[in-house]
This record gives structure tokens, C-alpha cells and sequence, in this order.
């Protein structure tokens, strides 16, 4: 059990906890990055517009506020006083997941159940890293107050799961019905290479300099790419009318990357190979672009 948990740790601590007001102290600043984070996405989807994915967020960092509320109550009760940020004397392994946190801030098709993922795995972390500290510690006091931590995670990640599961079930449900209204009118990759296409125009002839060049030549790529990516994919419709170039590009790479995995042709395997590759490098391009000039998703 103790080899599981770890494997979600990305490195083993760095040290040892010597006393209980360390133990506060770490316990404090984990939860409190926890909740600044959050806080950070949250801002980070108003920003575009995005209310069901703020609300997500600004709701897990209230909830990891209440935990660093809870942490300095248990201080107090144990230690006559509130956690100490003086006495972390080491960085604790990575239990948030920075790596989703920055595709989820570049990301125009993350939904709830997907940020509601990213919770449950910061929460597992958090719940491997206390199992460690609790199973390394020599001093009994630290163990026990170690394996308090764990459980307290262990109940966050079932709070955790439950949301997902209901966001799993709303998101499928939508997709389901959606379905069944517009399955007649699905759109292969090559349409929307060529609607792709047409708004690289748009951006070509708003950019300068090699930024206007790089559109020119994804935008050519783009009309071979129609050709080759016809009959391909199954997408939704909504995206021949989209505006943002970078959420047909997201969504164009999505079904590249996901048809290459389920392919057991070794030709169609290999187009698909090409196809996903060039469509990544064309997502970094206008990931990079400023947010000025990419007008948001609506």
C-alpha cells in the first residue's frame, strides 16, 4: 500500500519532520498554495468569460481556505498558537498538479468534470505525501498527527470524487442529447481544417512581420490537410461557426491524437501520426500569440 502511495508522489520529501509546529507549519502552506491556485484559475476563467468553470474553482479554493482554517484551529488547540511559515525548511513534493493547472489556463474546451479531475489527483497527492510522512517518522506524536492528515485528505478526495462523478454524469447527459439532435449533421476533420483555414486568413491579415508569415503558412497547411483529413473524426457542427481559431485547433488535435490511439491500421495510423504533429505544433503557435489578438470564445 505504502509503494502505491508513493508512485503518486513525483519525488520522495526532501526531509523529516522534527517536530509538531513543522508538521502545522507545512500542513499550512500546502493548503494555502492549494487555495491560491485555485483562486488563480478562478480569476483566470472570468477573465475568459468562462462562469461555469470559475464557479468551479472559486468554490475548491474555498474549500481549501476552510482547510487552512482547520489546520490553524488544530495548531491552536495543540500548540497554543497558529502555524509558524518560518518552520518549513523545505519544499514538500509536488502534490498540485501545476503541469494541468497550465493546460487548463490555455485549454479552450476544459469542463467542470475535467477541473473536478485535477482536484481529486491534488487531493490523492496530498493523501501519499502525509501516508509517507506518517510511515517514516520515528517520533510517535508526528505519526499520529501525520496519519491525521491522511485521512483528512482520504475524506476530501471522496468529497472530491462524488463532484466529479455528478459532473461526469451532467456533462454526458448534455453530450447525449446533443447527440441525438445533430448526429445527422456531424462534421469530419477536414471540414473543419478548411473552417480552420479561413479564420488563420482572418489572422494572417491582422498579424505582422514572421507572426503574419507563420499564419500564411498554417493557413496552407491547413488546406492541404483538408484533403487528407476528409472522412476522418466525428465533430461537432457548432465548430464550423466558431470564431476562435485556437478551439478548432484544440479540437482538430484532440480527435487527431485520439483517433492515432485507436487505430490498428499502420496506414491510417502513420496519416494520423503526421496529422497530430503538425496539428500540436500549430496549437503551441497560437497559444503563443498575444491575448489581444486571438478574440475570446463565446
Amino acid at each position: 500500500m505504502l509503494l502505491t502511495r508513493a508512485l503518486l508522489l513525483k519525488d520522495e520529501p526532501a526531509g523529516t519532520l522534527q517536530s509538531l509546529d513543522e508538521l502545522f507549519a507545512l500542513a499550512n502552506a500546502m493548503e494555502q498554495e492549494a487555495a491560491d491556485r485555485y483562486s488563480e484559475l478562478a480569476e483566470e476563467m472570468r477573465a475568459q468569460d468562462r462562469d461555469d468553470l470559475a464557479a468551479v474553482f472559486a468554490q475548491l479554493a474555498a474549500a481549501e481556505r476552510e482547510h487552512v482554517d482547520s489546520v490553524t484551529r488544530w495548531s491552536l488547540s495543540r500548540r497554543g498558537k497558529a502555524p509558524d511559515p518560518a518552520l518549513v525548511r523545505w519544499d514538500a513534493p509536488e502534490t498540485f498538479d501545476a503541469e494541468t493547472m497550465a493546460e487548463i489556463k490555455a485549454s479552450r474546451l476544459t469542463t467542470p468534470y475535467r477541473a473536478l479531475a485535477m482536484a481529486v489527483r491534488n487531493e490523492e497527492r496530498a493523501f501519499a505525501f502525509w501516508s509517507y510522512v506518517a510511515a517514516f517518522t520515528a517520533d510517535p506524536e508526528i505519526r499520529k498527527a501525520a496519519e491525521a492528515m491522511a485521512q483528512e485528505e482520504l475524506a476530501h478526495v471522496a468529497t472530491l470524487r462524488k463532484e466529479r462523478r455528478s459532473a461526469y454524469h451532467l456533462e454526458h447527459k448534455e453530450r447525449a442529447g446533443e447527440g441525438a439532435a445533430d448526429a445527422a449533421a456531424r462534421v469530419d476533420a477536414g471540414a473543419l481544417e478548411t473552417r480552420l483555414a479561413v479564420r488563420l486568413a482572418d489572422l494572417e491579415a491582422r498579424l505582422l512581420g514572421r507572426s503574419q508569415s507563420r499564419a500564411r503558412e498554417l493557413r496552407e497547411e491547413a488546406e492541404l490537410m483538408s484533403a487528407r483529413a476528409g472522412g476522418f473524426g466525428s465533430l461537432p457542427p457548432a465548430l464550423l461557426q466558431a470564431t476562435d481559431a485556437q478551439a478548432i485547433a484544440e479540437a482538430l488535435t484532440d480527435a487527431y491524437l485520439d483517433g492515432a490511439e485507436r487505430s490498428d491500421d499502420p496506414v491510417r495510423l502513420e496519416l494520423l501520426q503526421m496529422l497530430a504533429e503538425r496539428a500540436i505544433a500549430r496549437l503551441a503557435w497560437l497559444r503563443s500569440l498575444e491575448p489581444a489578438v486571438e478574440p475570446k470564445a463565446r
